[in-house]
């Protein structure tokens, strides 16, 4: 008989979440740096076997929102809680348990099984991890609690042996050879703004959304441009550096990526250009894929 679940990983931002993501996944599907809110979308990873099927689901960090970009990733991570076989609740060794209590009370109240994974466990001792285990056995008393490394791997095999025993007997969802469930233009967008993400500092990473214009594919290479939307003038004066320093070593570090990332030989031409406070805007929102009609 074959199984097949979807598995949803939920959590506070930074807790590791996209690491582990990819870990379980066995690819890089997420980006994982050390800023937070740096997943934005529901990302799907795909694990087949000949009799198993698991389509995991990165999720945004769950916040309070402060701009309209930040209520439709906690959409995204709510949304989660409703459309899933599994959930994986992933928490770490030193963030405070009471974070976001309202998110966590719906966890607790959830009927299909729970899996917190206590991340980041290499950074504490043995009697504080017990500690903690028990500290989460009384928020969710129904959930399974593993704890685990991402940094060095540790558990990962033991999360899906568990994960594989959860999972319904069901055909696949996906076909068999299928990874994800995002088209390649969005892995050029997520790498792209990956790299952002470690260049820049402050807000300007948080104002940035990257938009594939052209994705040409040959035999032995593609062509692309991607245009880069920021929310004022000066932002665009930084993402460019002078002499137009920042931004080529932004596209060298990309593109490296890129080959890698598809196998290919990569061409990749980026413009820049002023969308104020796209953020707040619904309809910007939408056209980013954020707010779906």
């Amino acid at each position: 008989m074959h199984k097949a679940g979807f598995v949803n990983i939920v959590g506070n931002p930074n807790v590791g979440k996209s690491t582990l993501m990819n870990l379980l996944v066995g690819e890089r599907i997420s980006i994982a740096t050390f800023k937070a809110q740096t997943t934005r979308h529901r990302i799907m990873g795909i694990v087949n076997t000949d009799e198993m099927q698991i389509v995991f689901s990165d999720t945004p960090g769950v916040l309070k929102p402060n701009y309209k970009l930040q209520e439709s990733m906690l959409a995204f991570s709510t949304e989660a809680l409703t459309d899933a076989d599994v959930l994986l609740y992933v928490t770490d060794v030193v963030e405070k348990l009471d974070k976001n209590p309202d998110y966590l009370e719906k966890v607790s109240k959830l009927t299909i099984p729970v899996i917190v994974l206590i991340n980041k466990i290499d950074l504490t001792t043995q009697p504080e991890l017990e500690k903690l285990v028990e500290q989460w056995h009384e928020l969710i008393p129904n959930a399974e609690i593993i704890p685990v490394s991402a940094q060095e791997k540790f558990n990962v095999d033991v999360v899906i042996r568990k994960i594989s025993s959860l999972i319904p007997d069901s055909p696949p969802y996906f076909d068999k050879d299928q990874l994800t469930d995002k088209p390649a233009r969005f892995f050029v967008s997520e790498i792209l703004r990956e790299k952002i993400l470690l260049n820049y500092e402050k807000e300007i990473p948080y104002s940035v959304e990257v938009v594939v214009e052209q994705f040409k594919e040959t035999a032995d290479k593609i062509a692309i441009n991607c245009l880069i939307f920021v929310e004022r003038d000066s932002q665009k004066g930084i993402l460019i550096g002078k002499g137009g320093s920042a931004i080529k070593r932004t596209a060298m570090q990309a593109r490296h990526d890129l080959e890698k990332f598809f196998g290919k030989k990569i061409f990749l031409e980026l413009f820049i250009k002023v969308d104020k406070d796209w953020r707040n805007s619904d309809k910007e929102l939408r056209n980013f894929g954020y707010n779906p009609e």
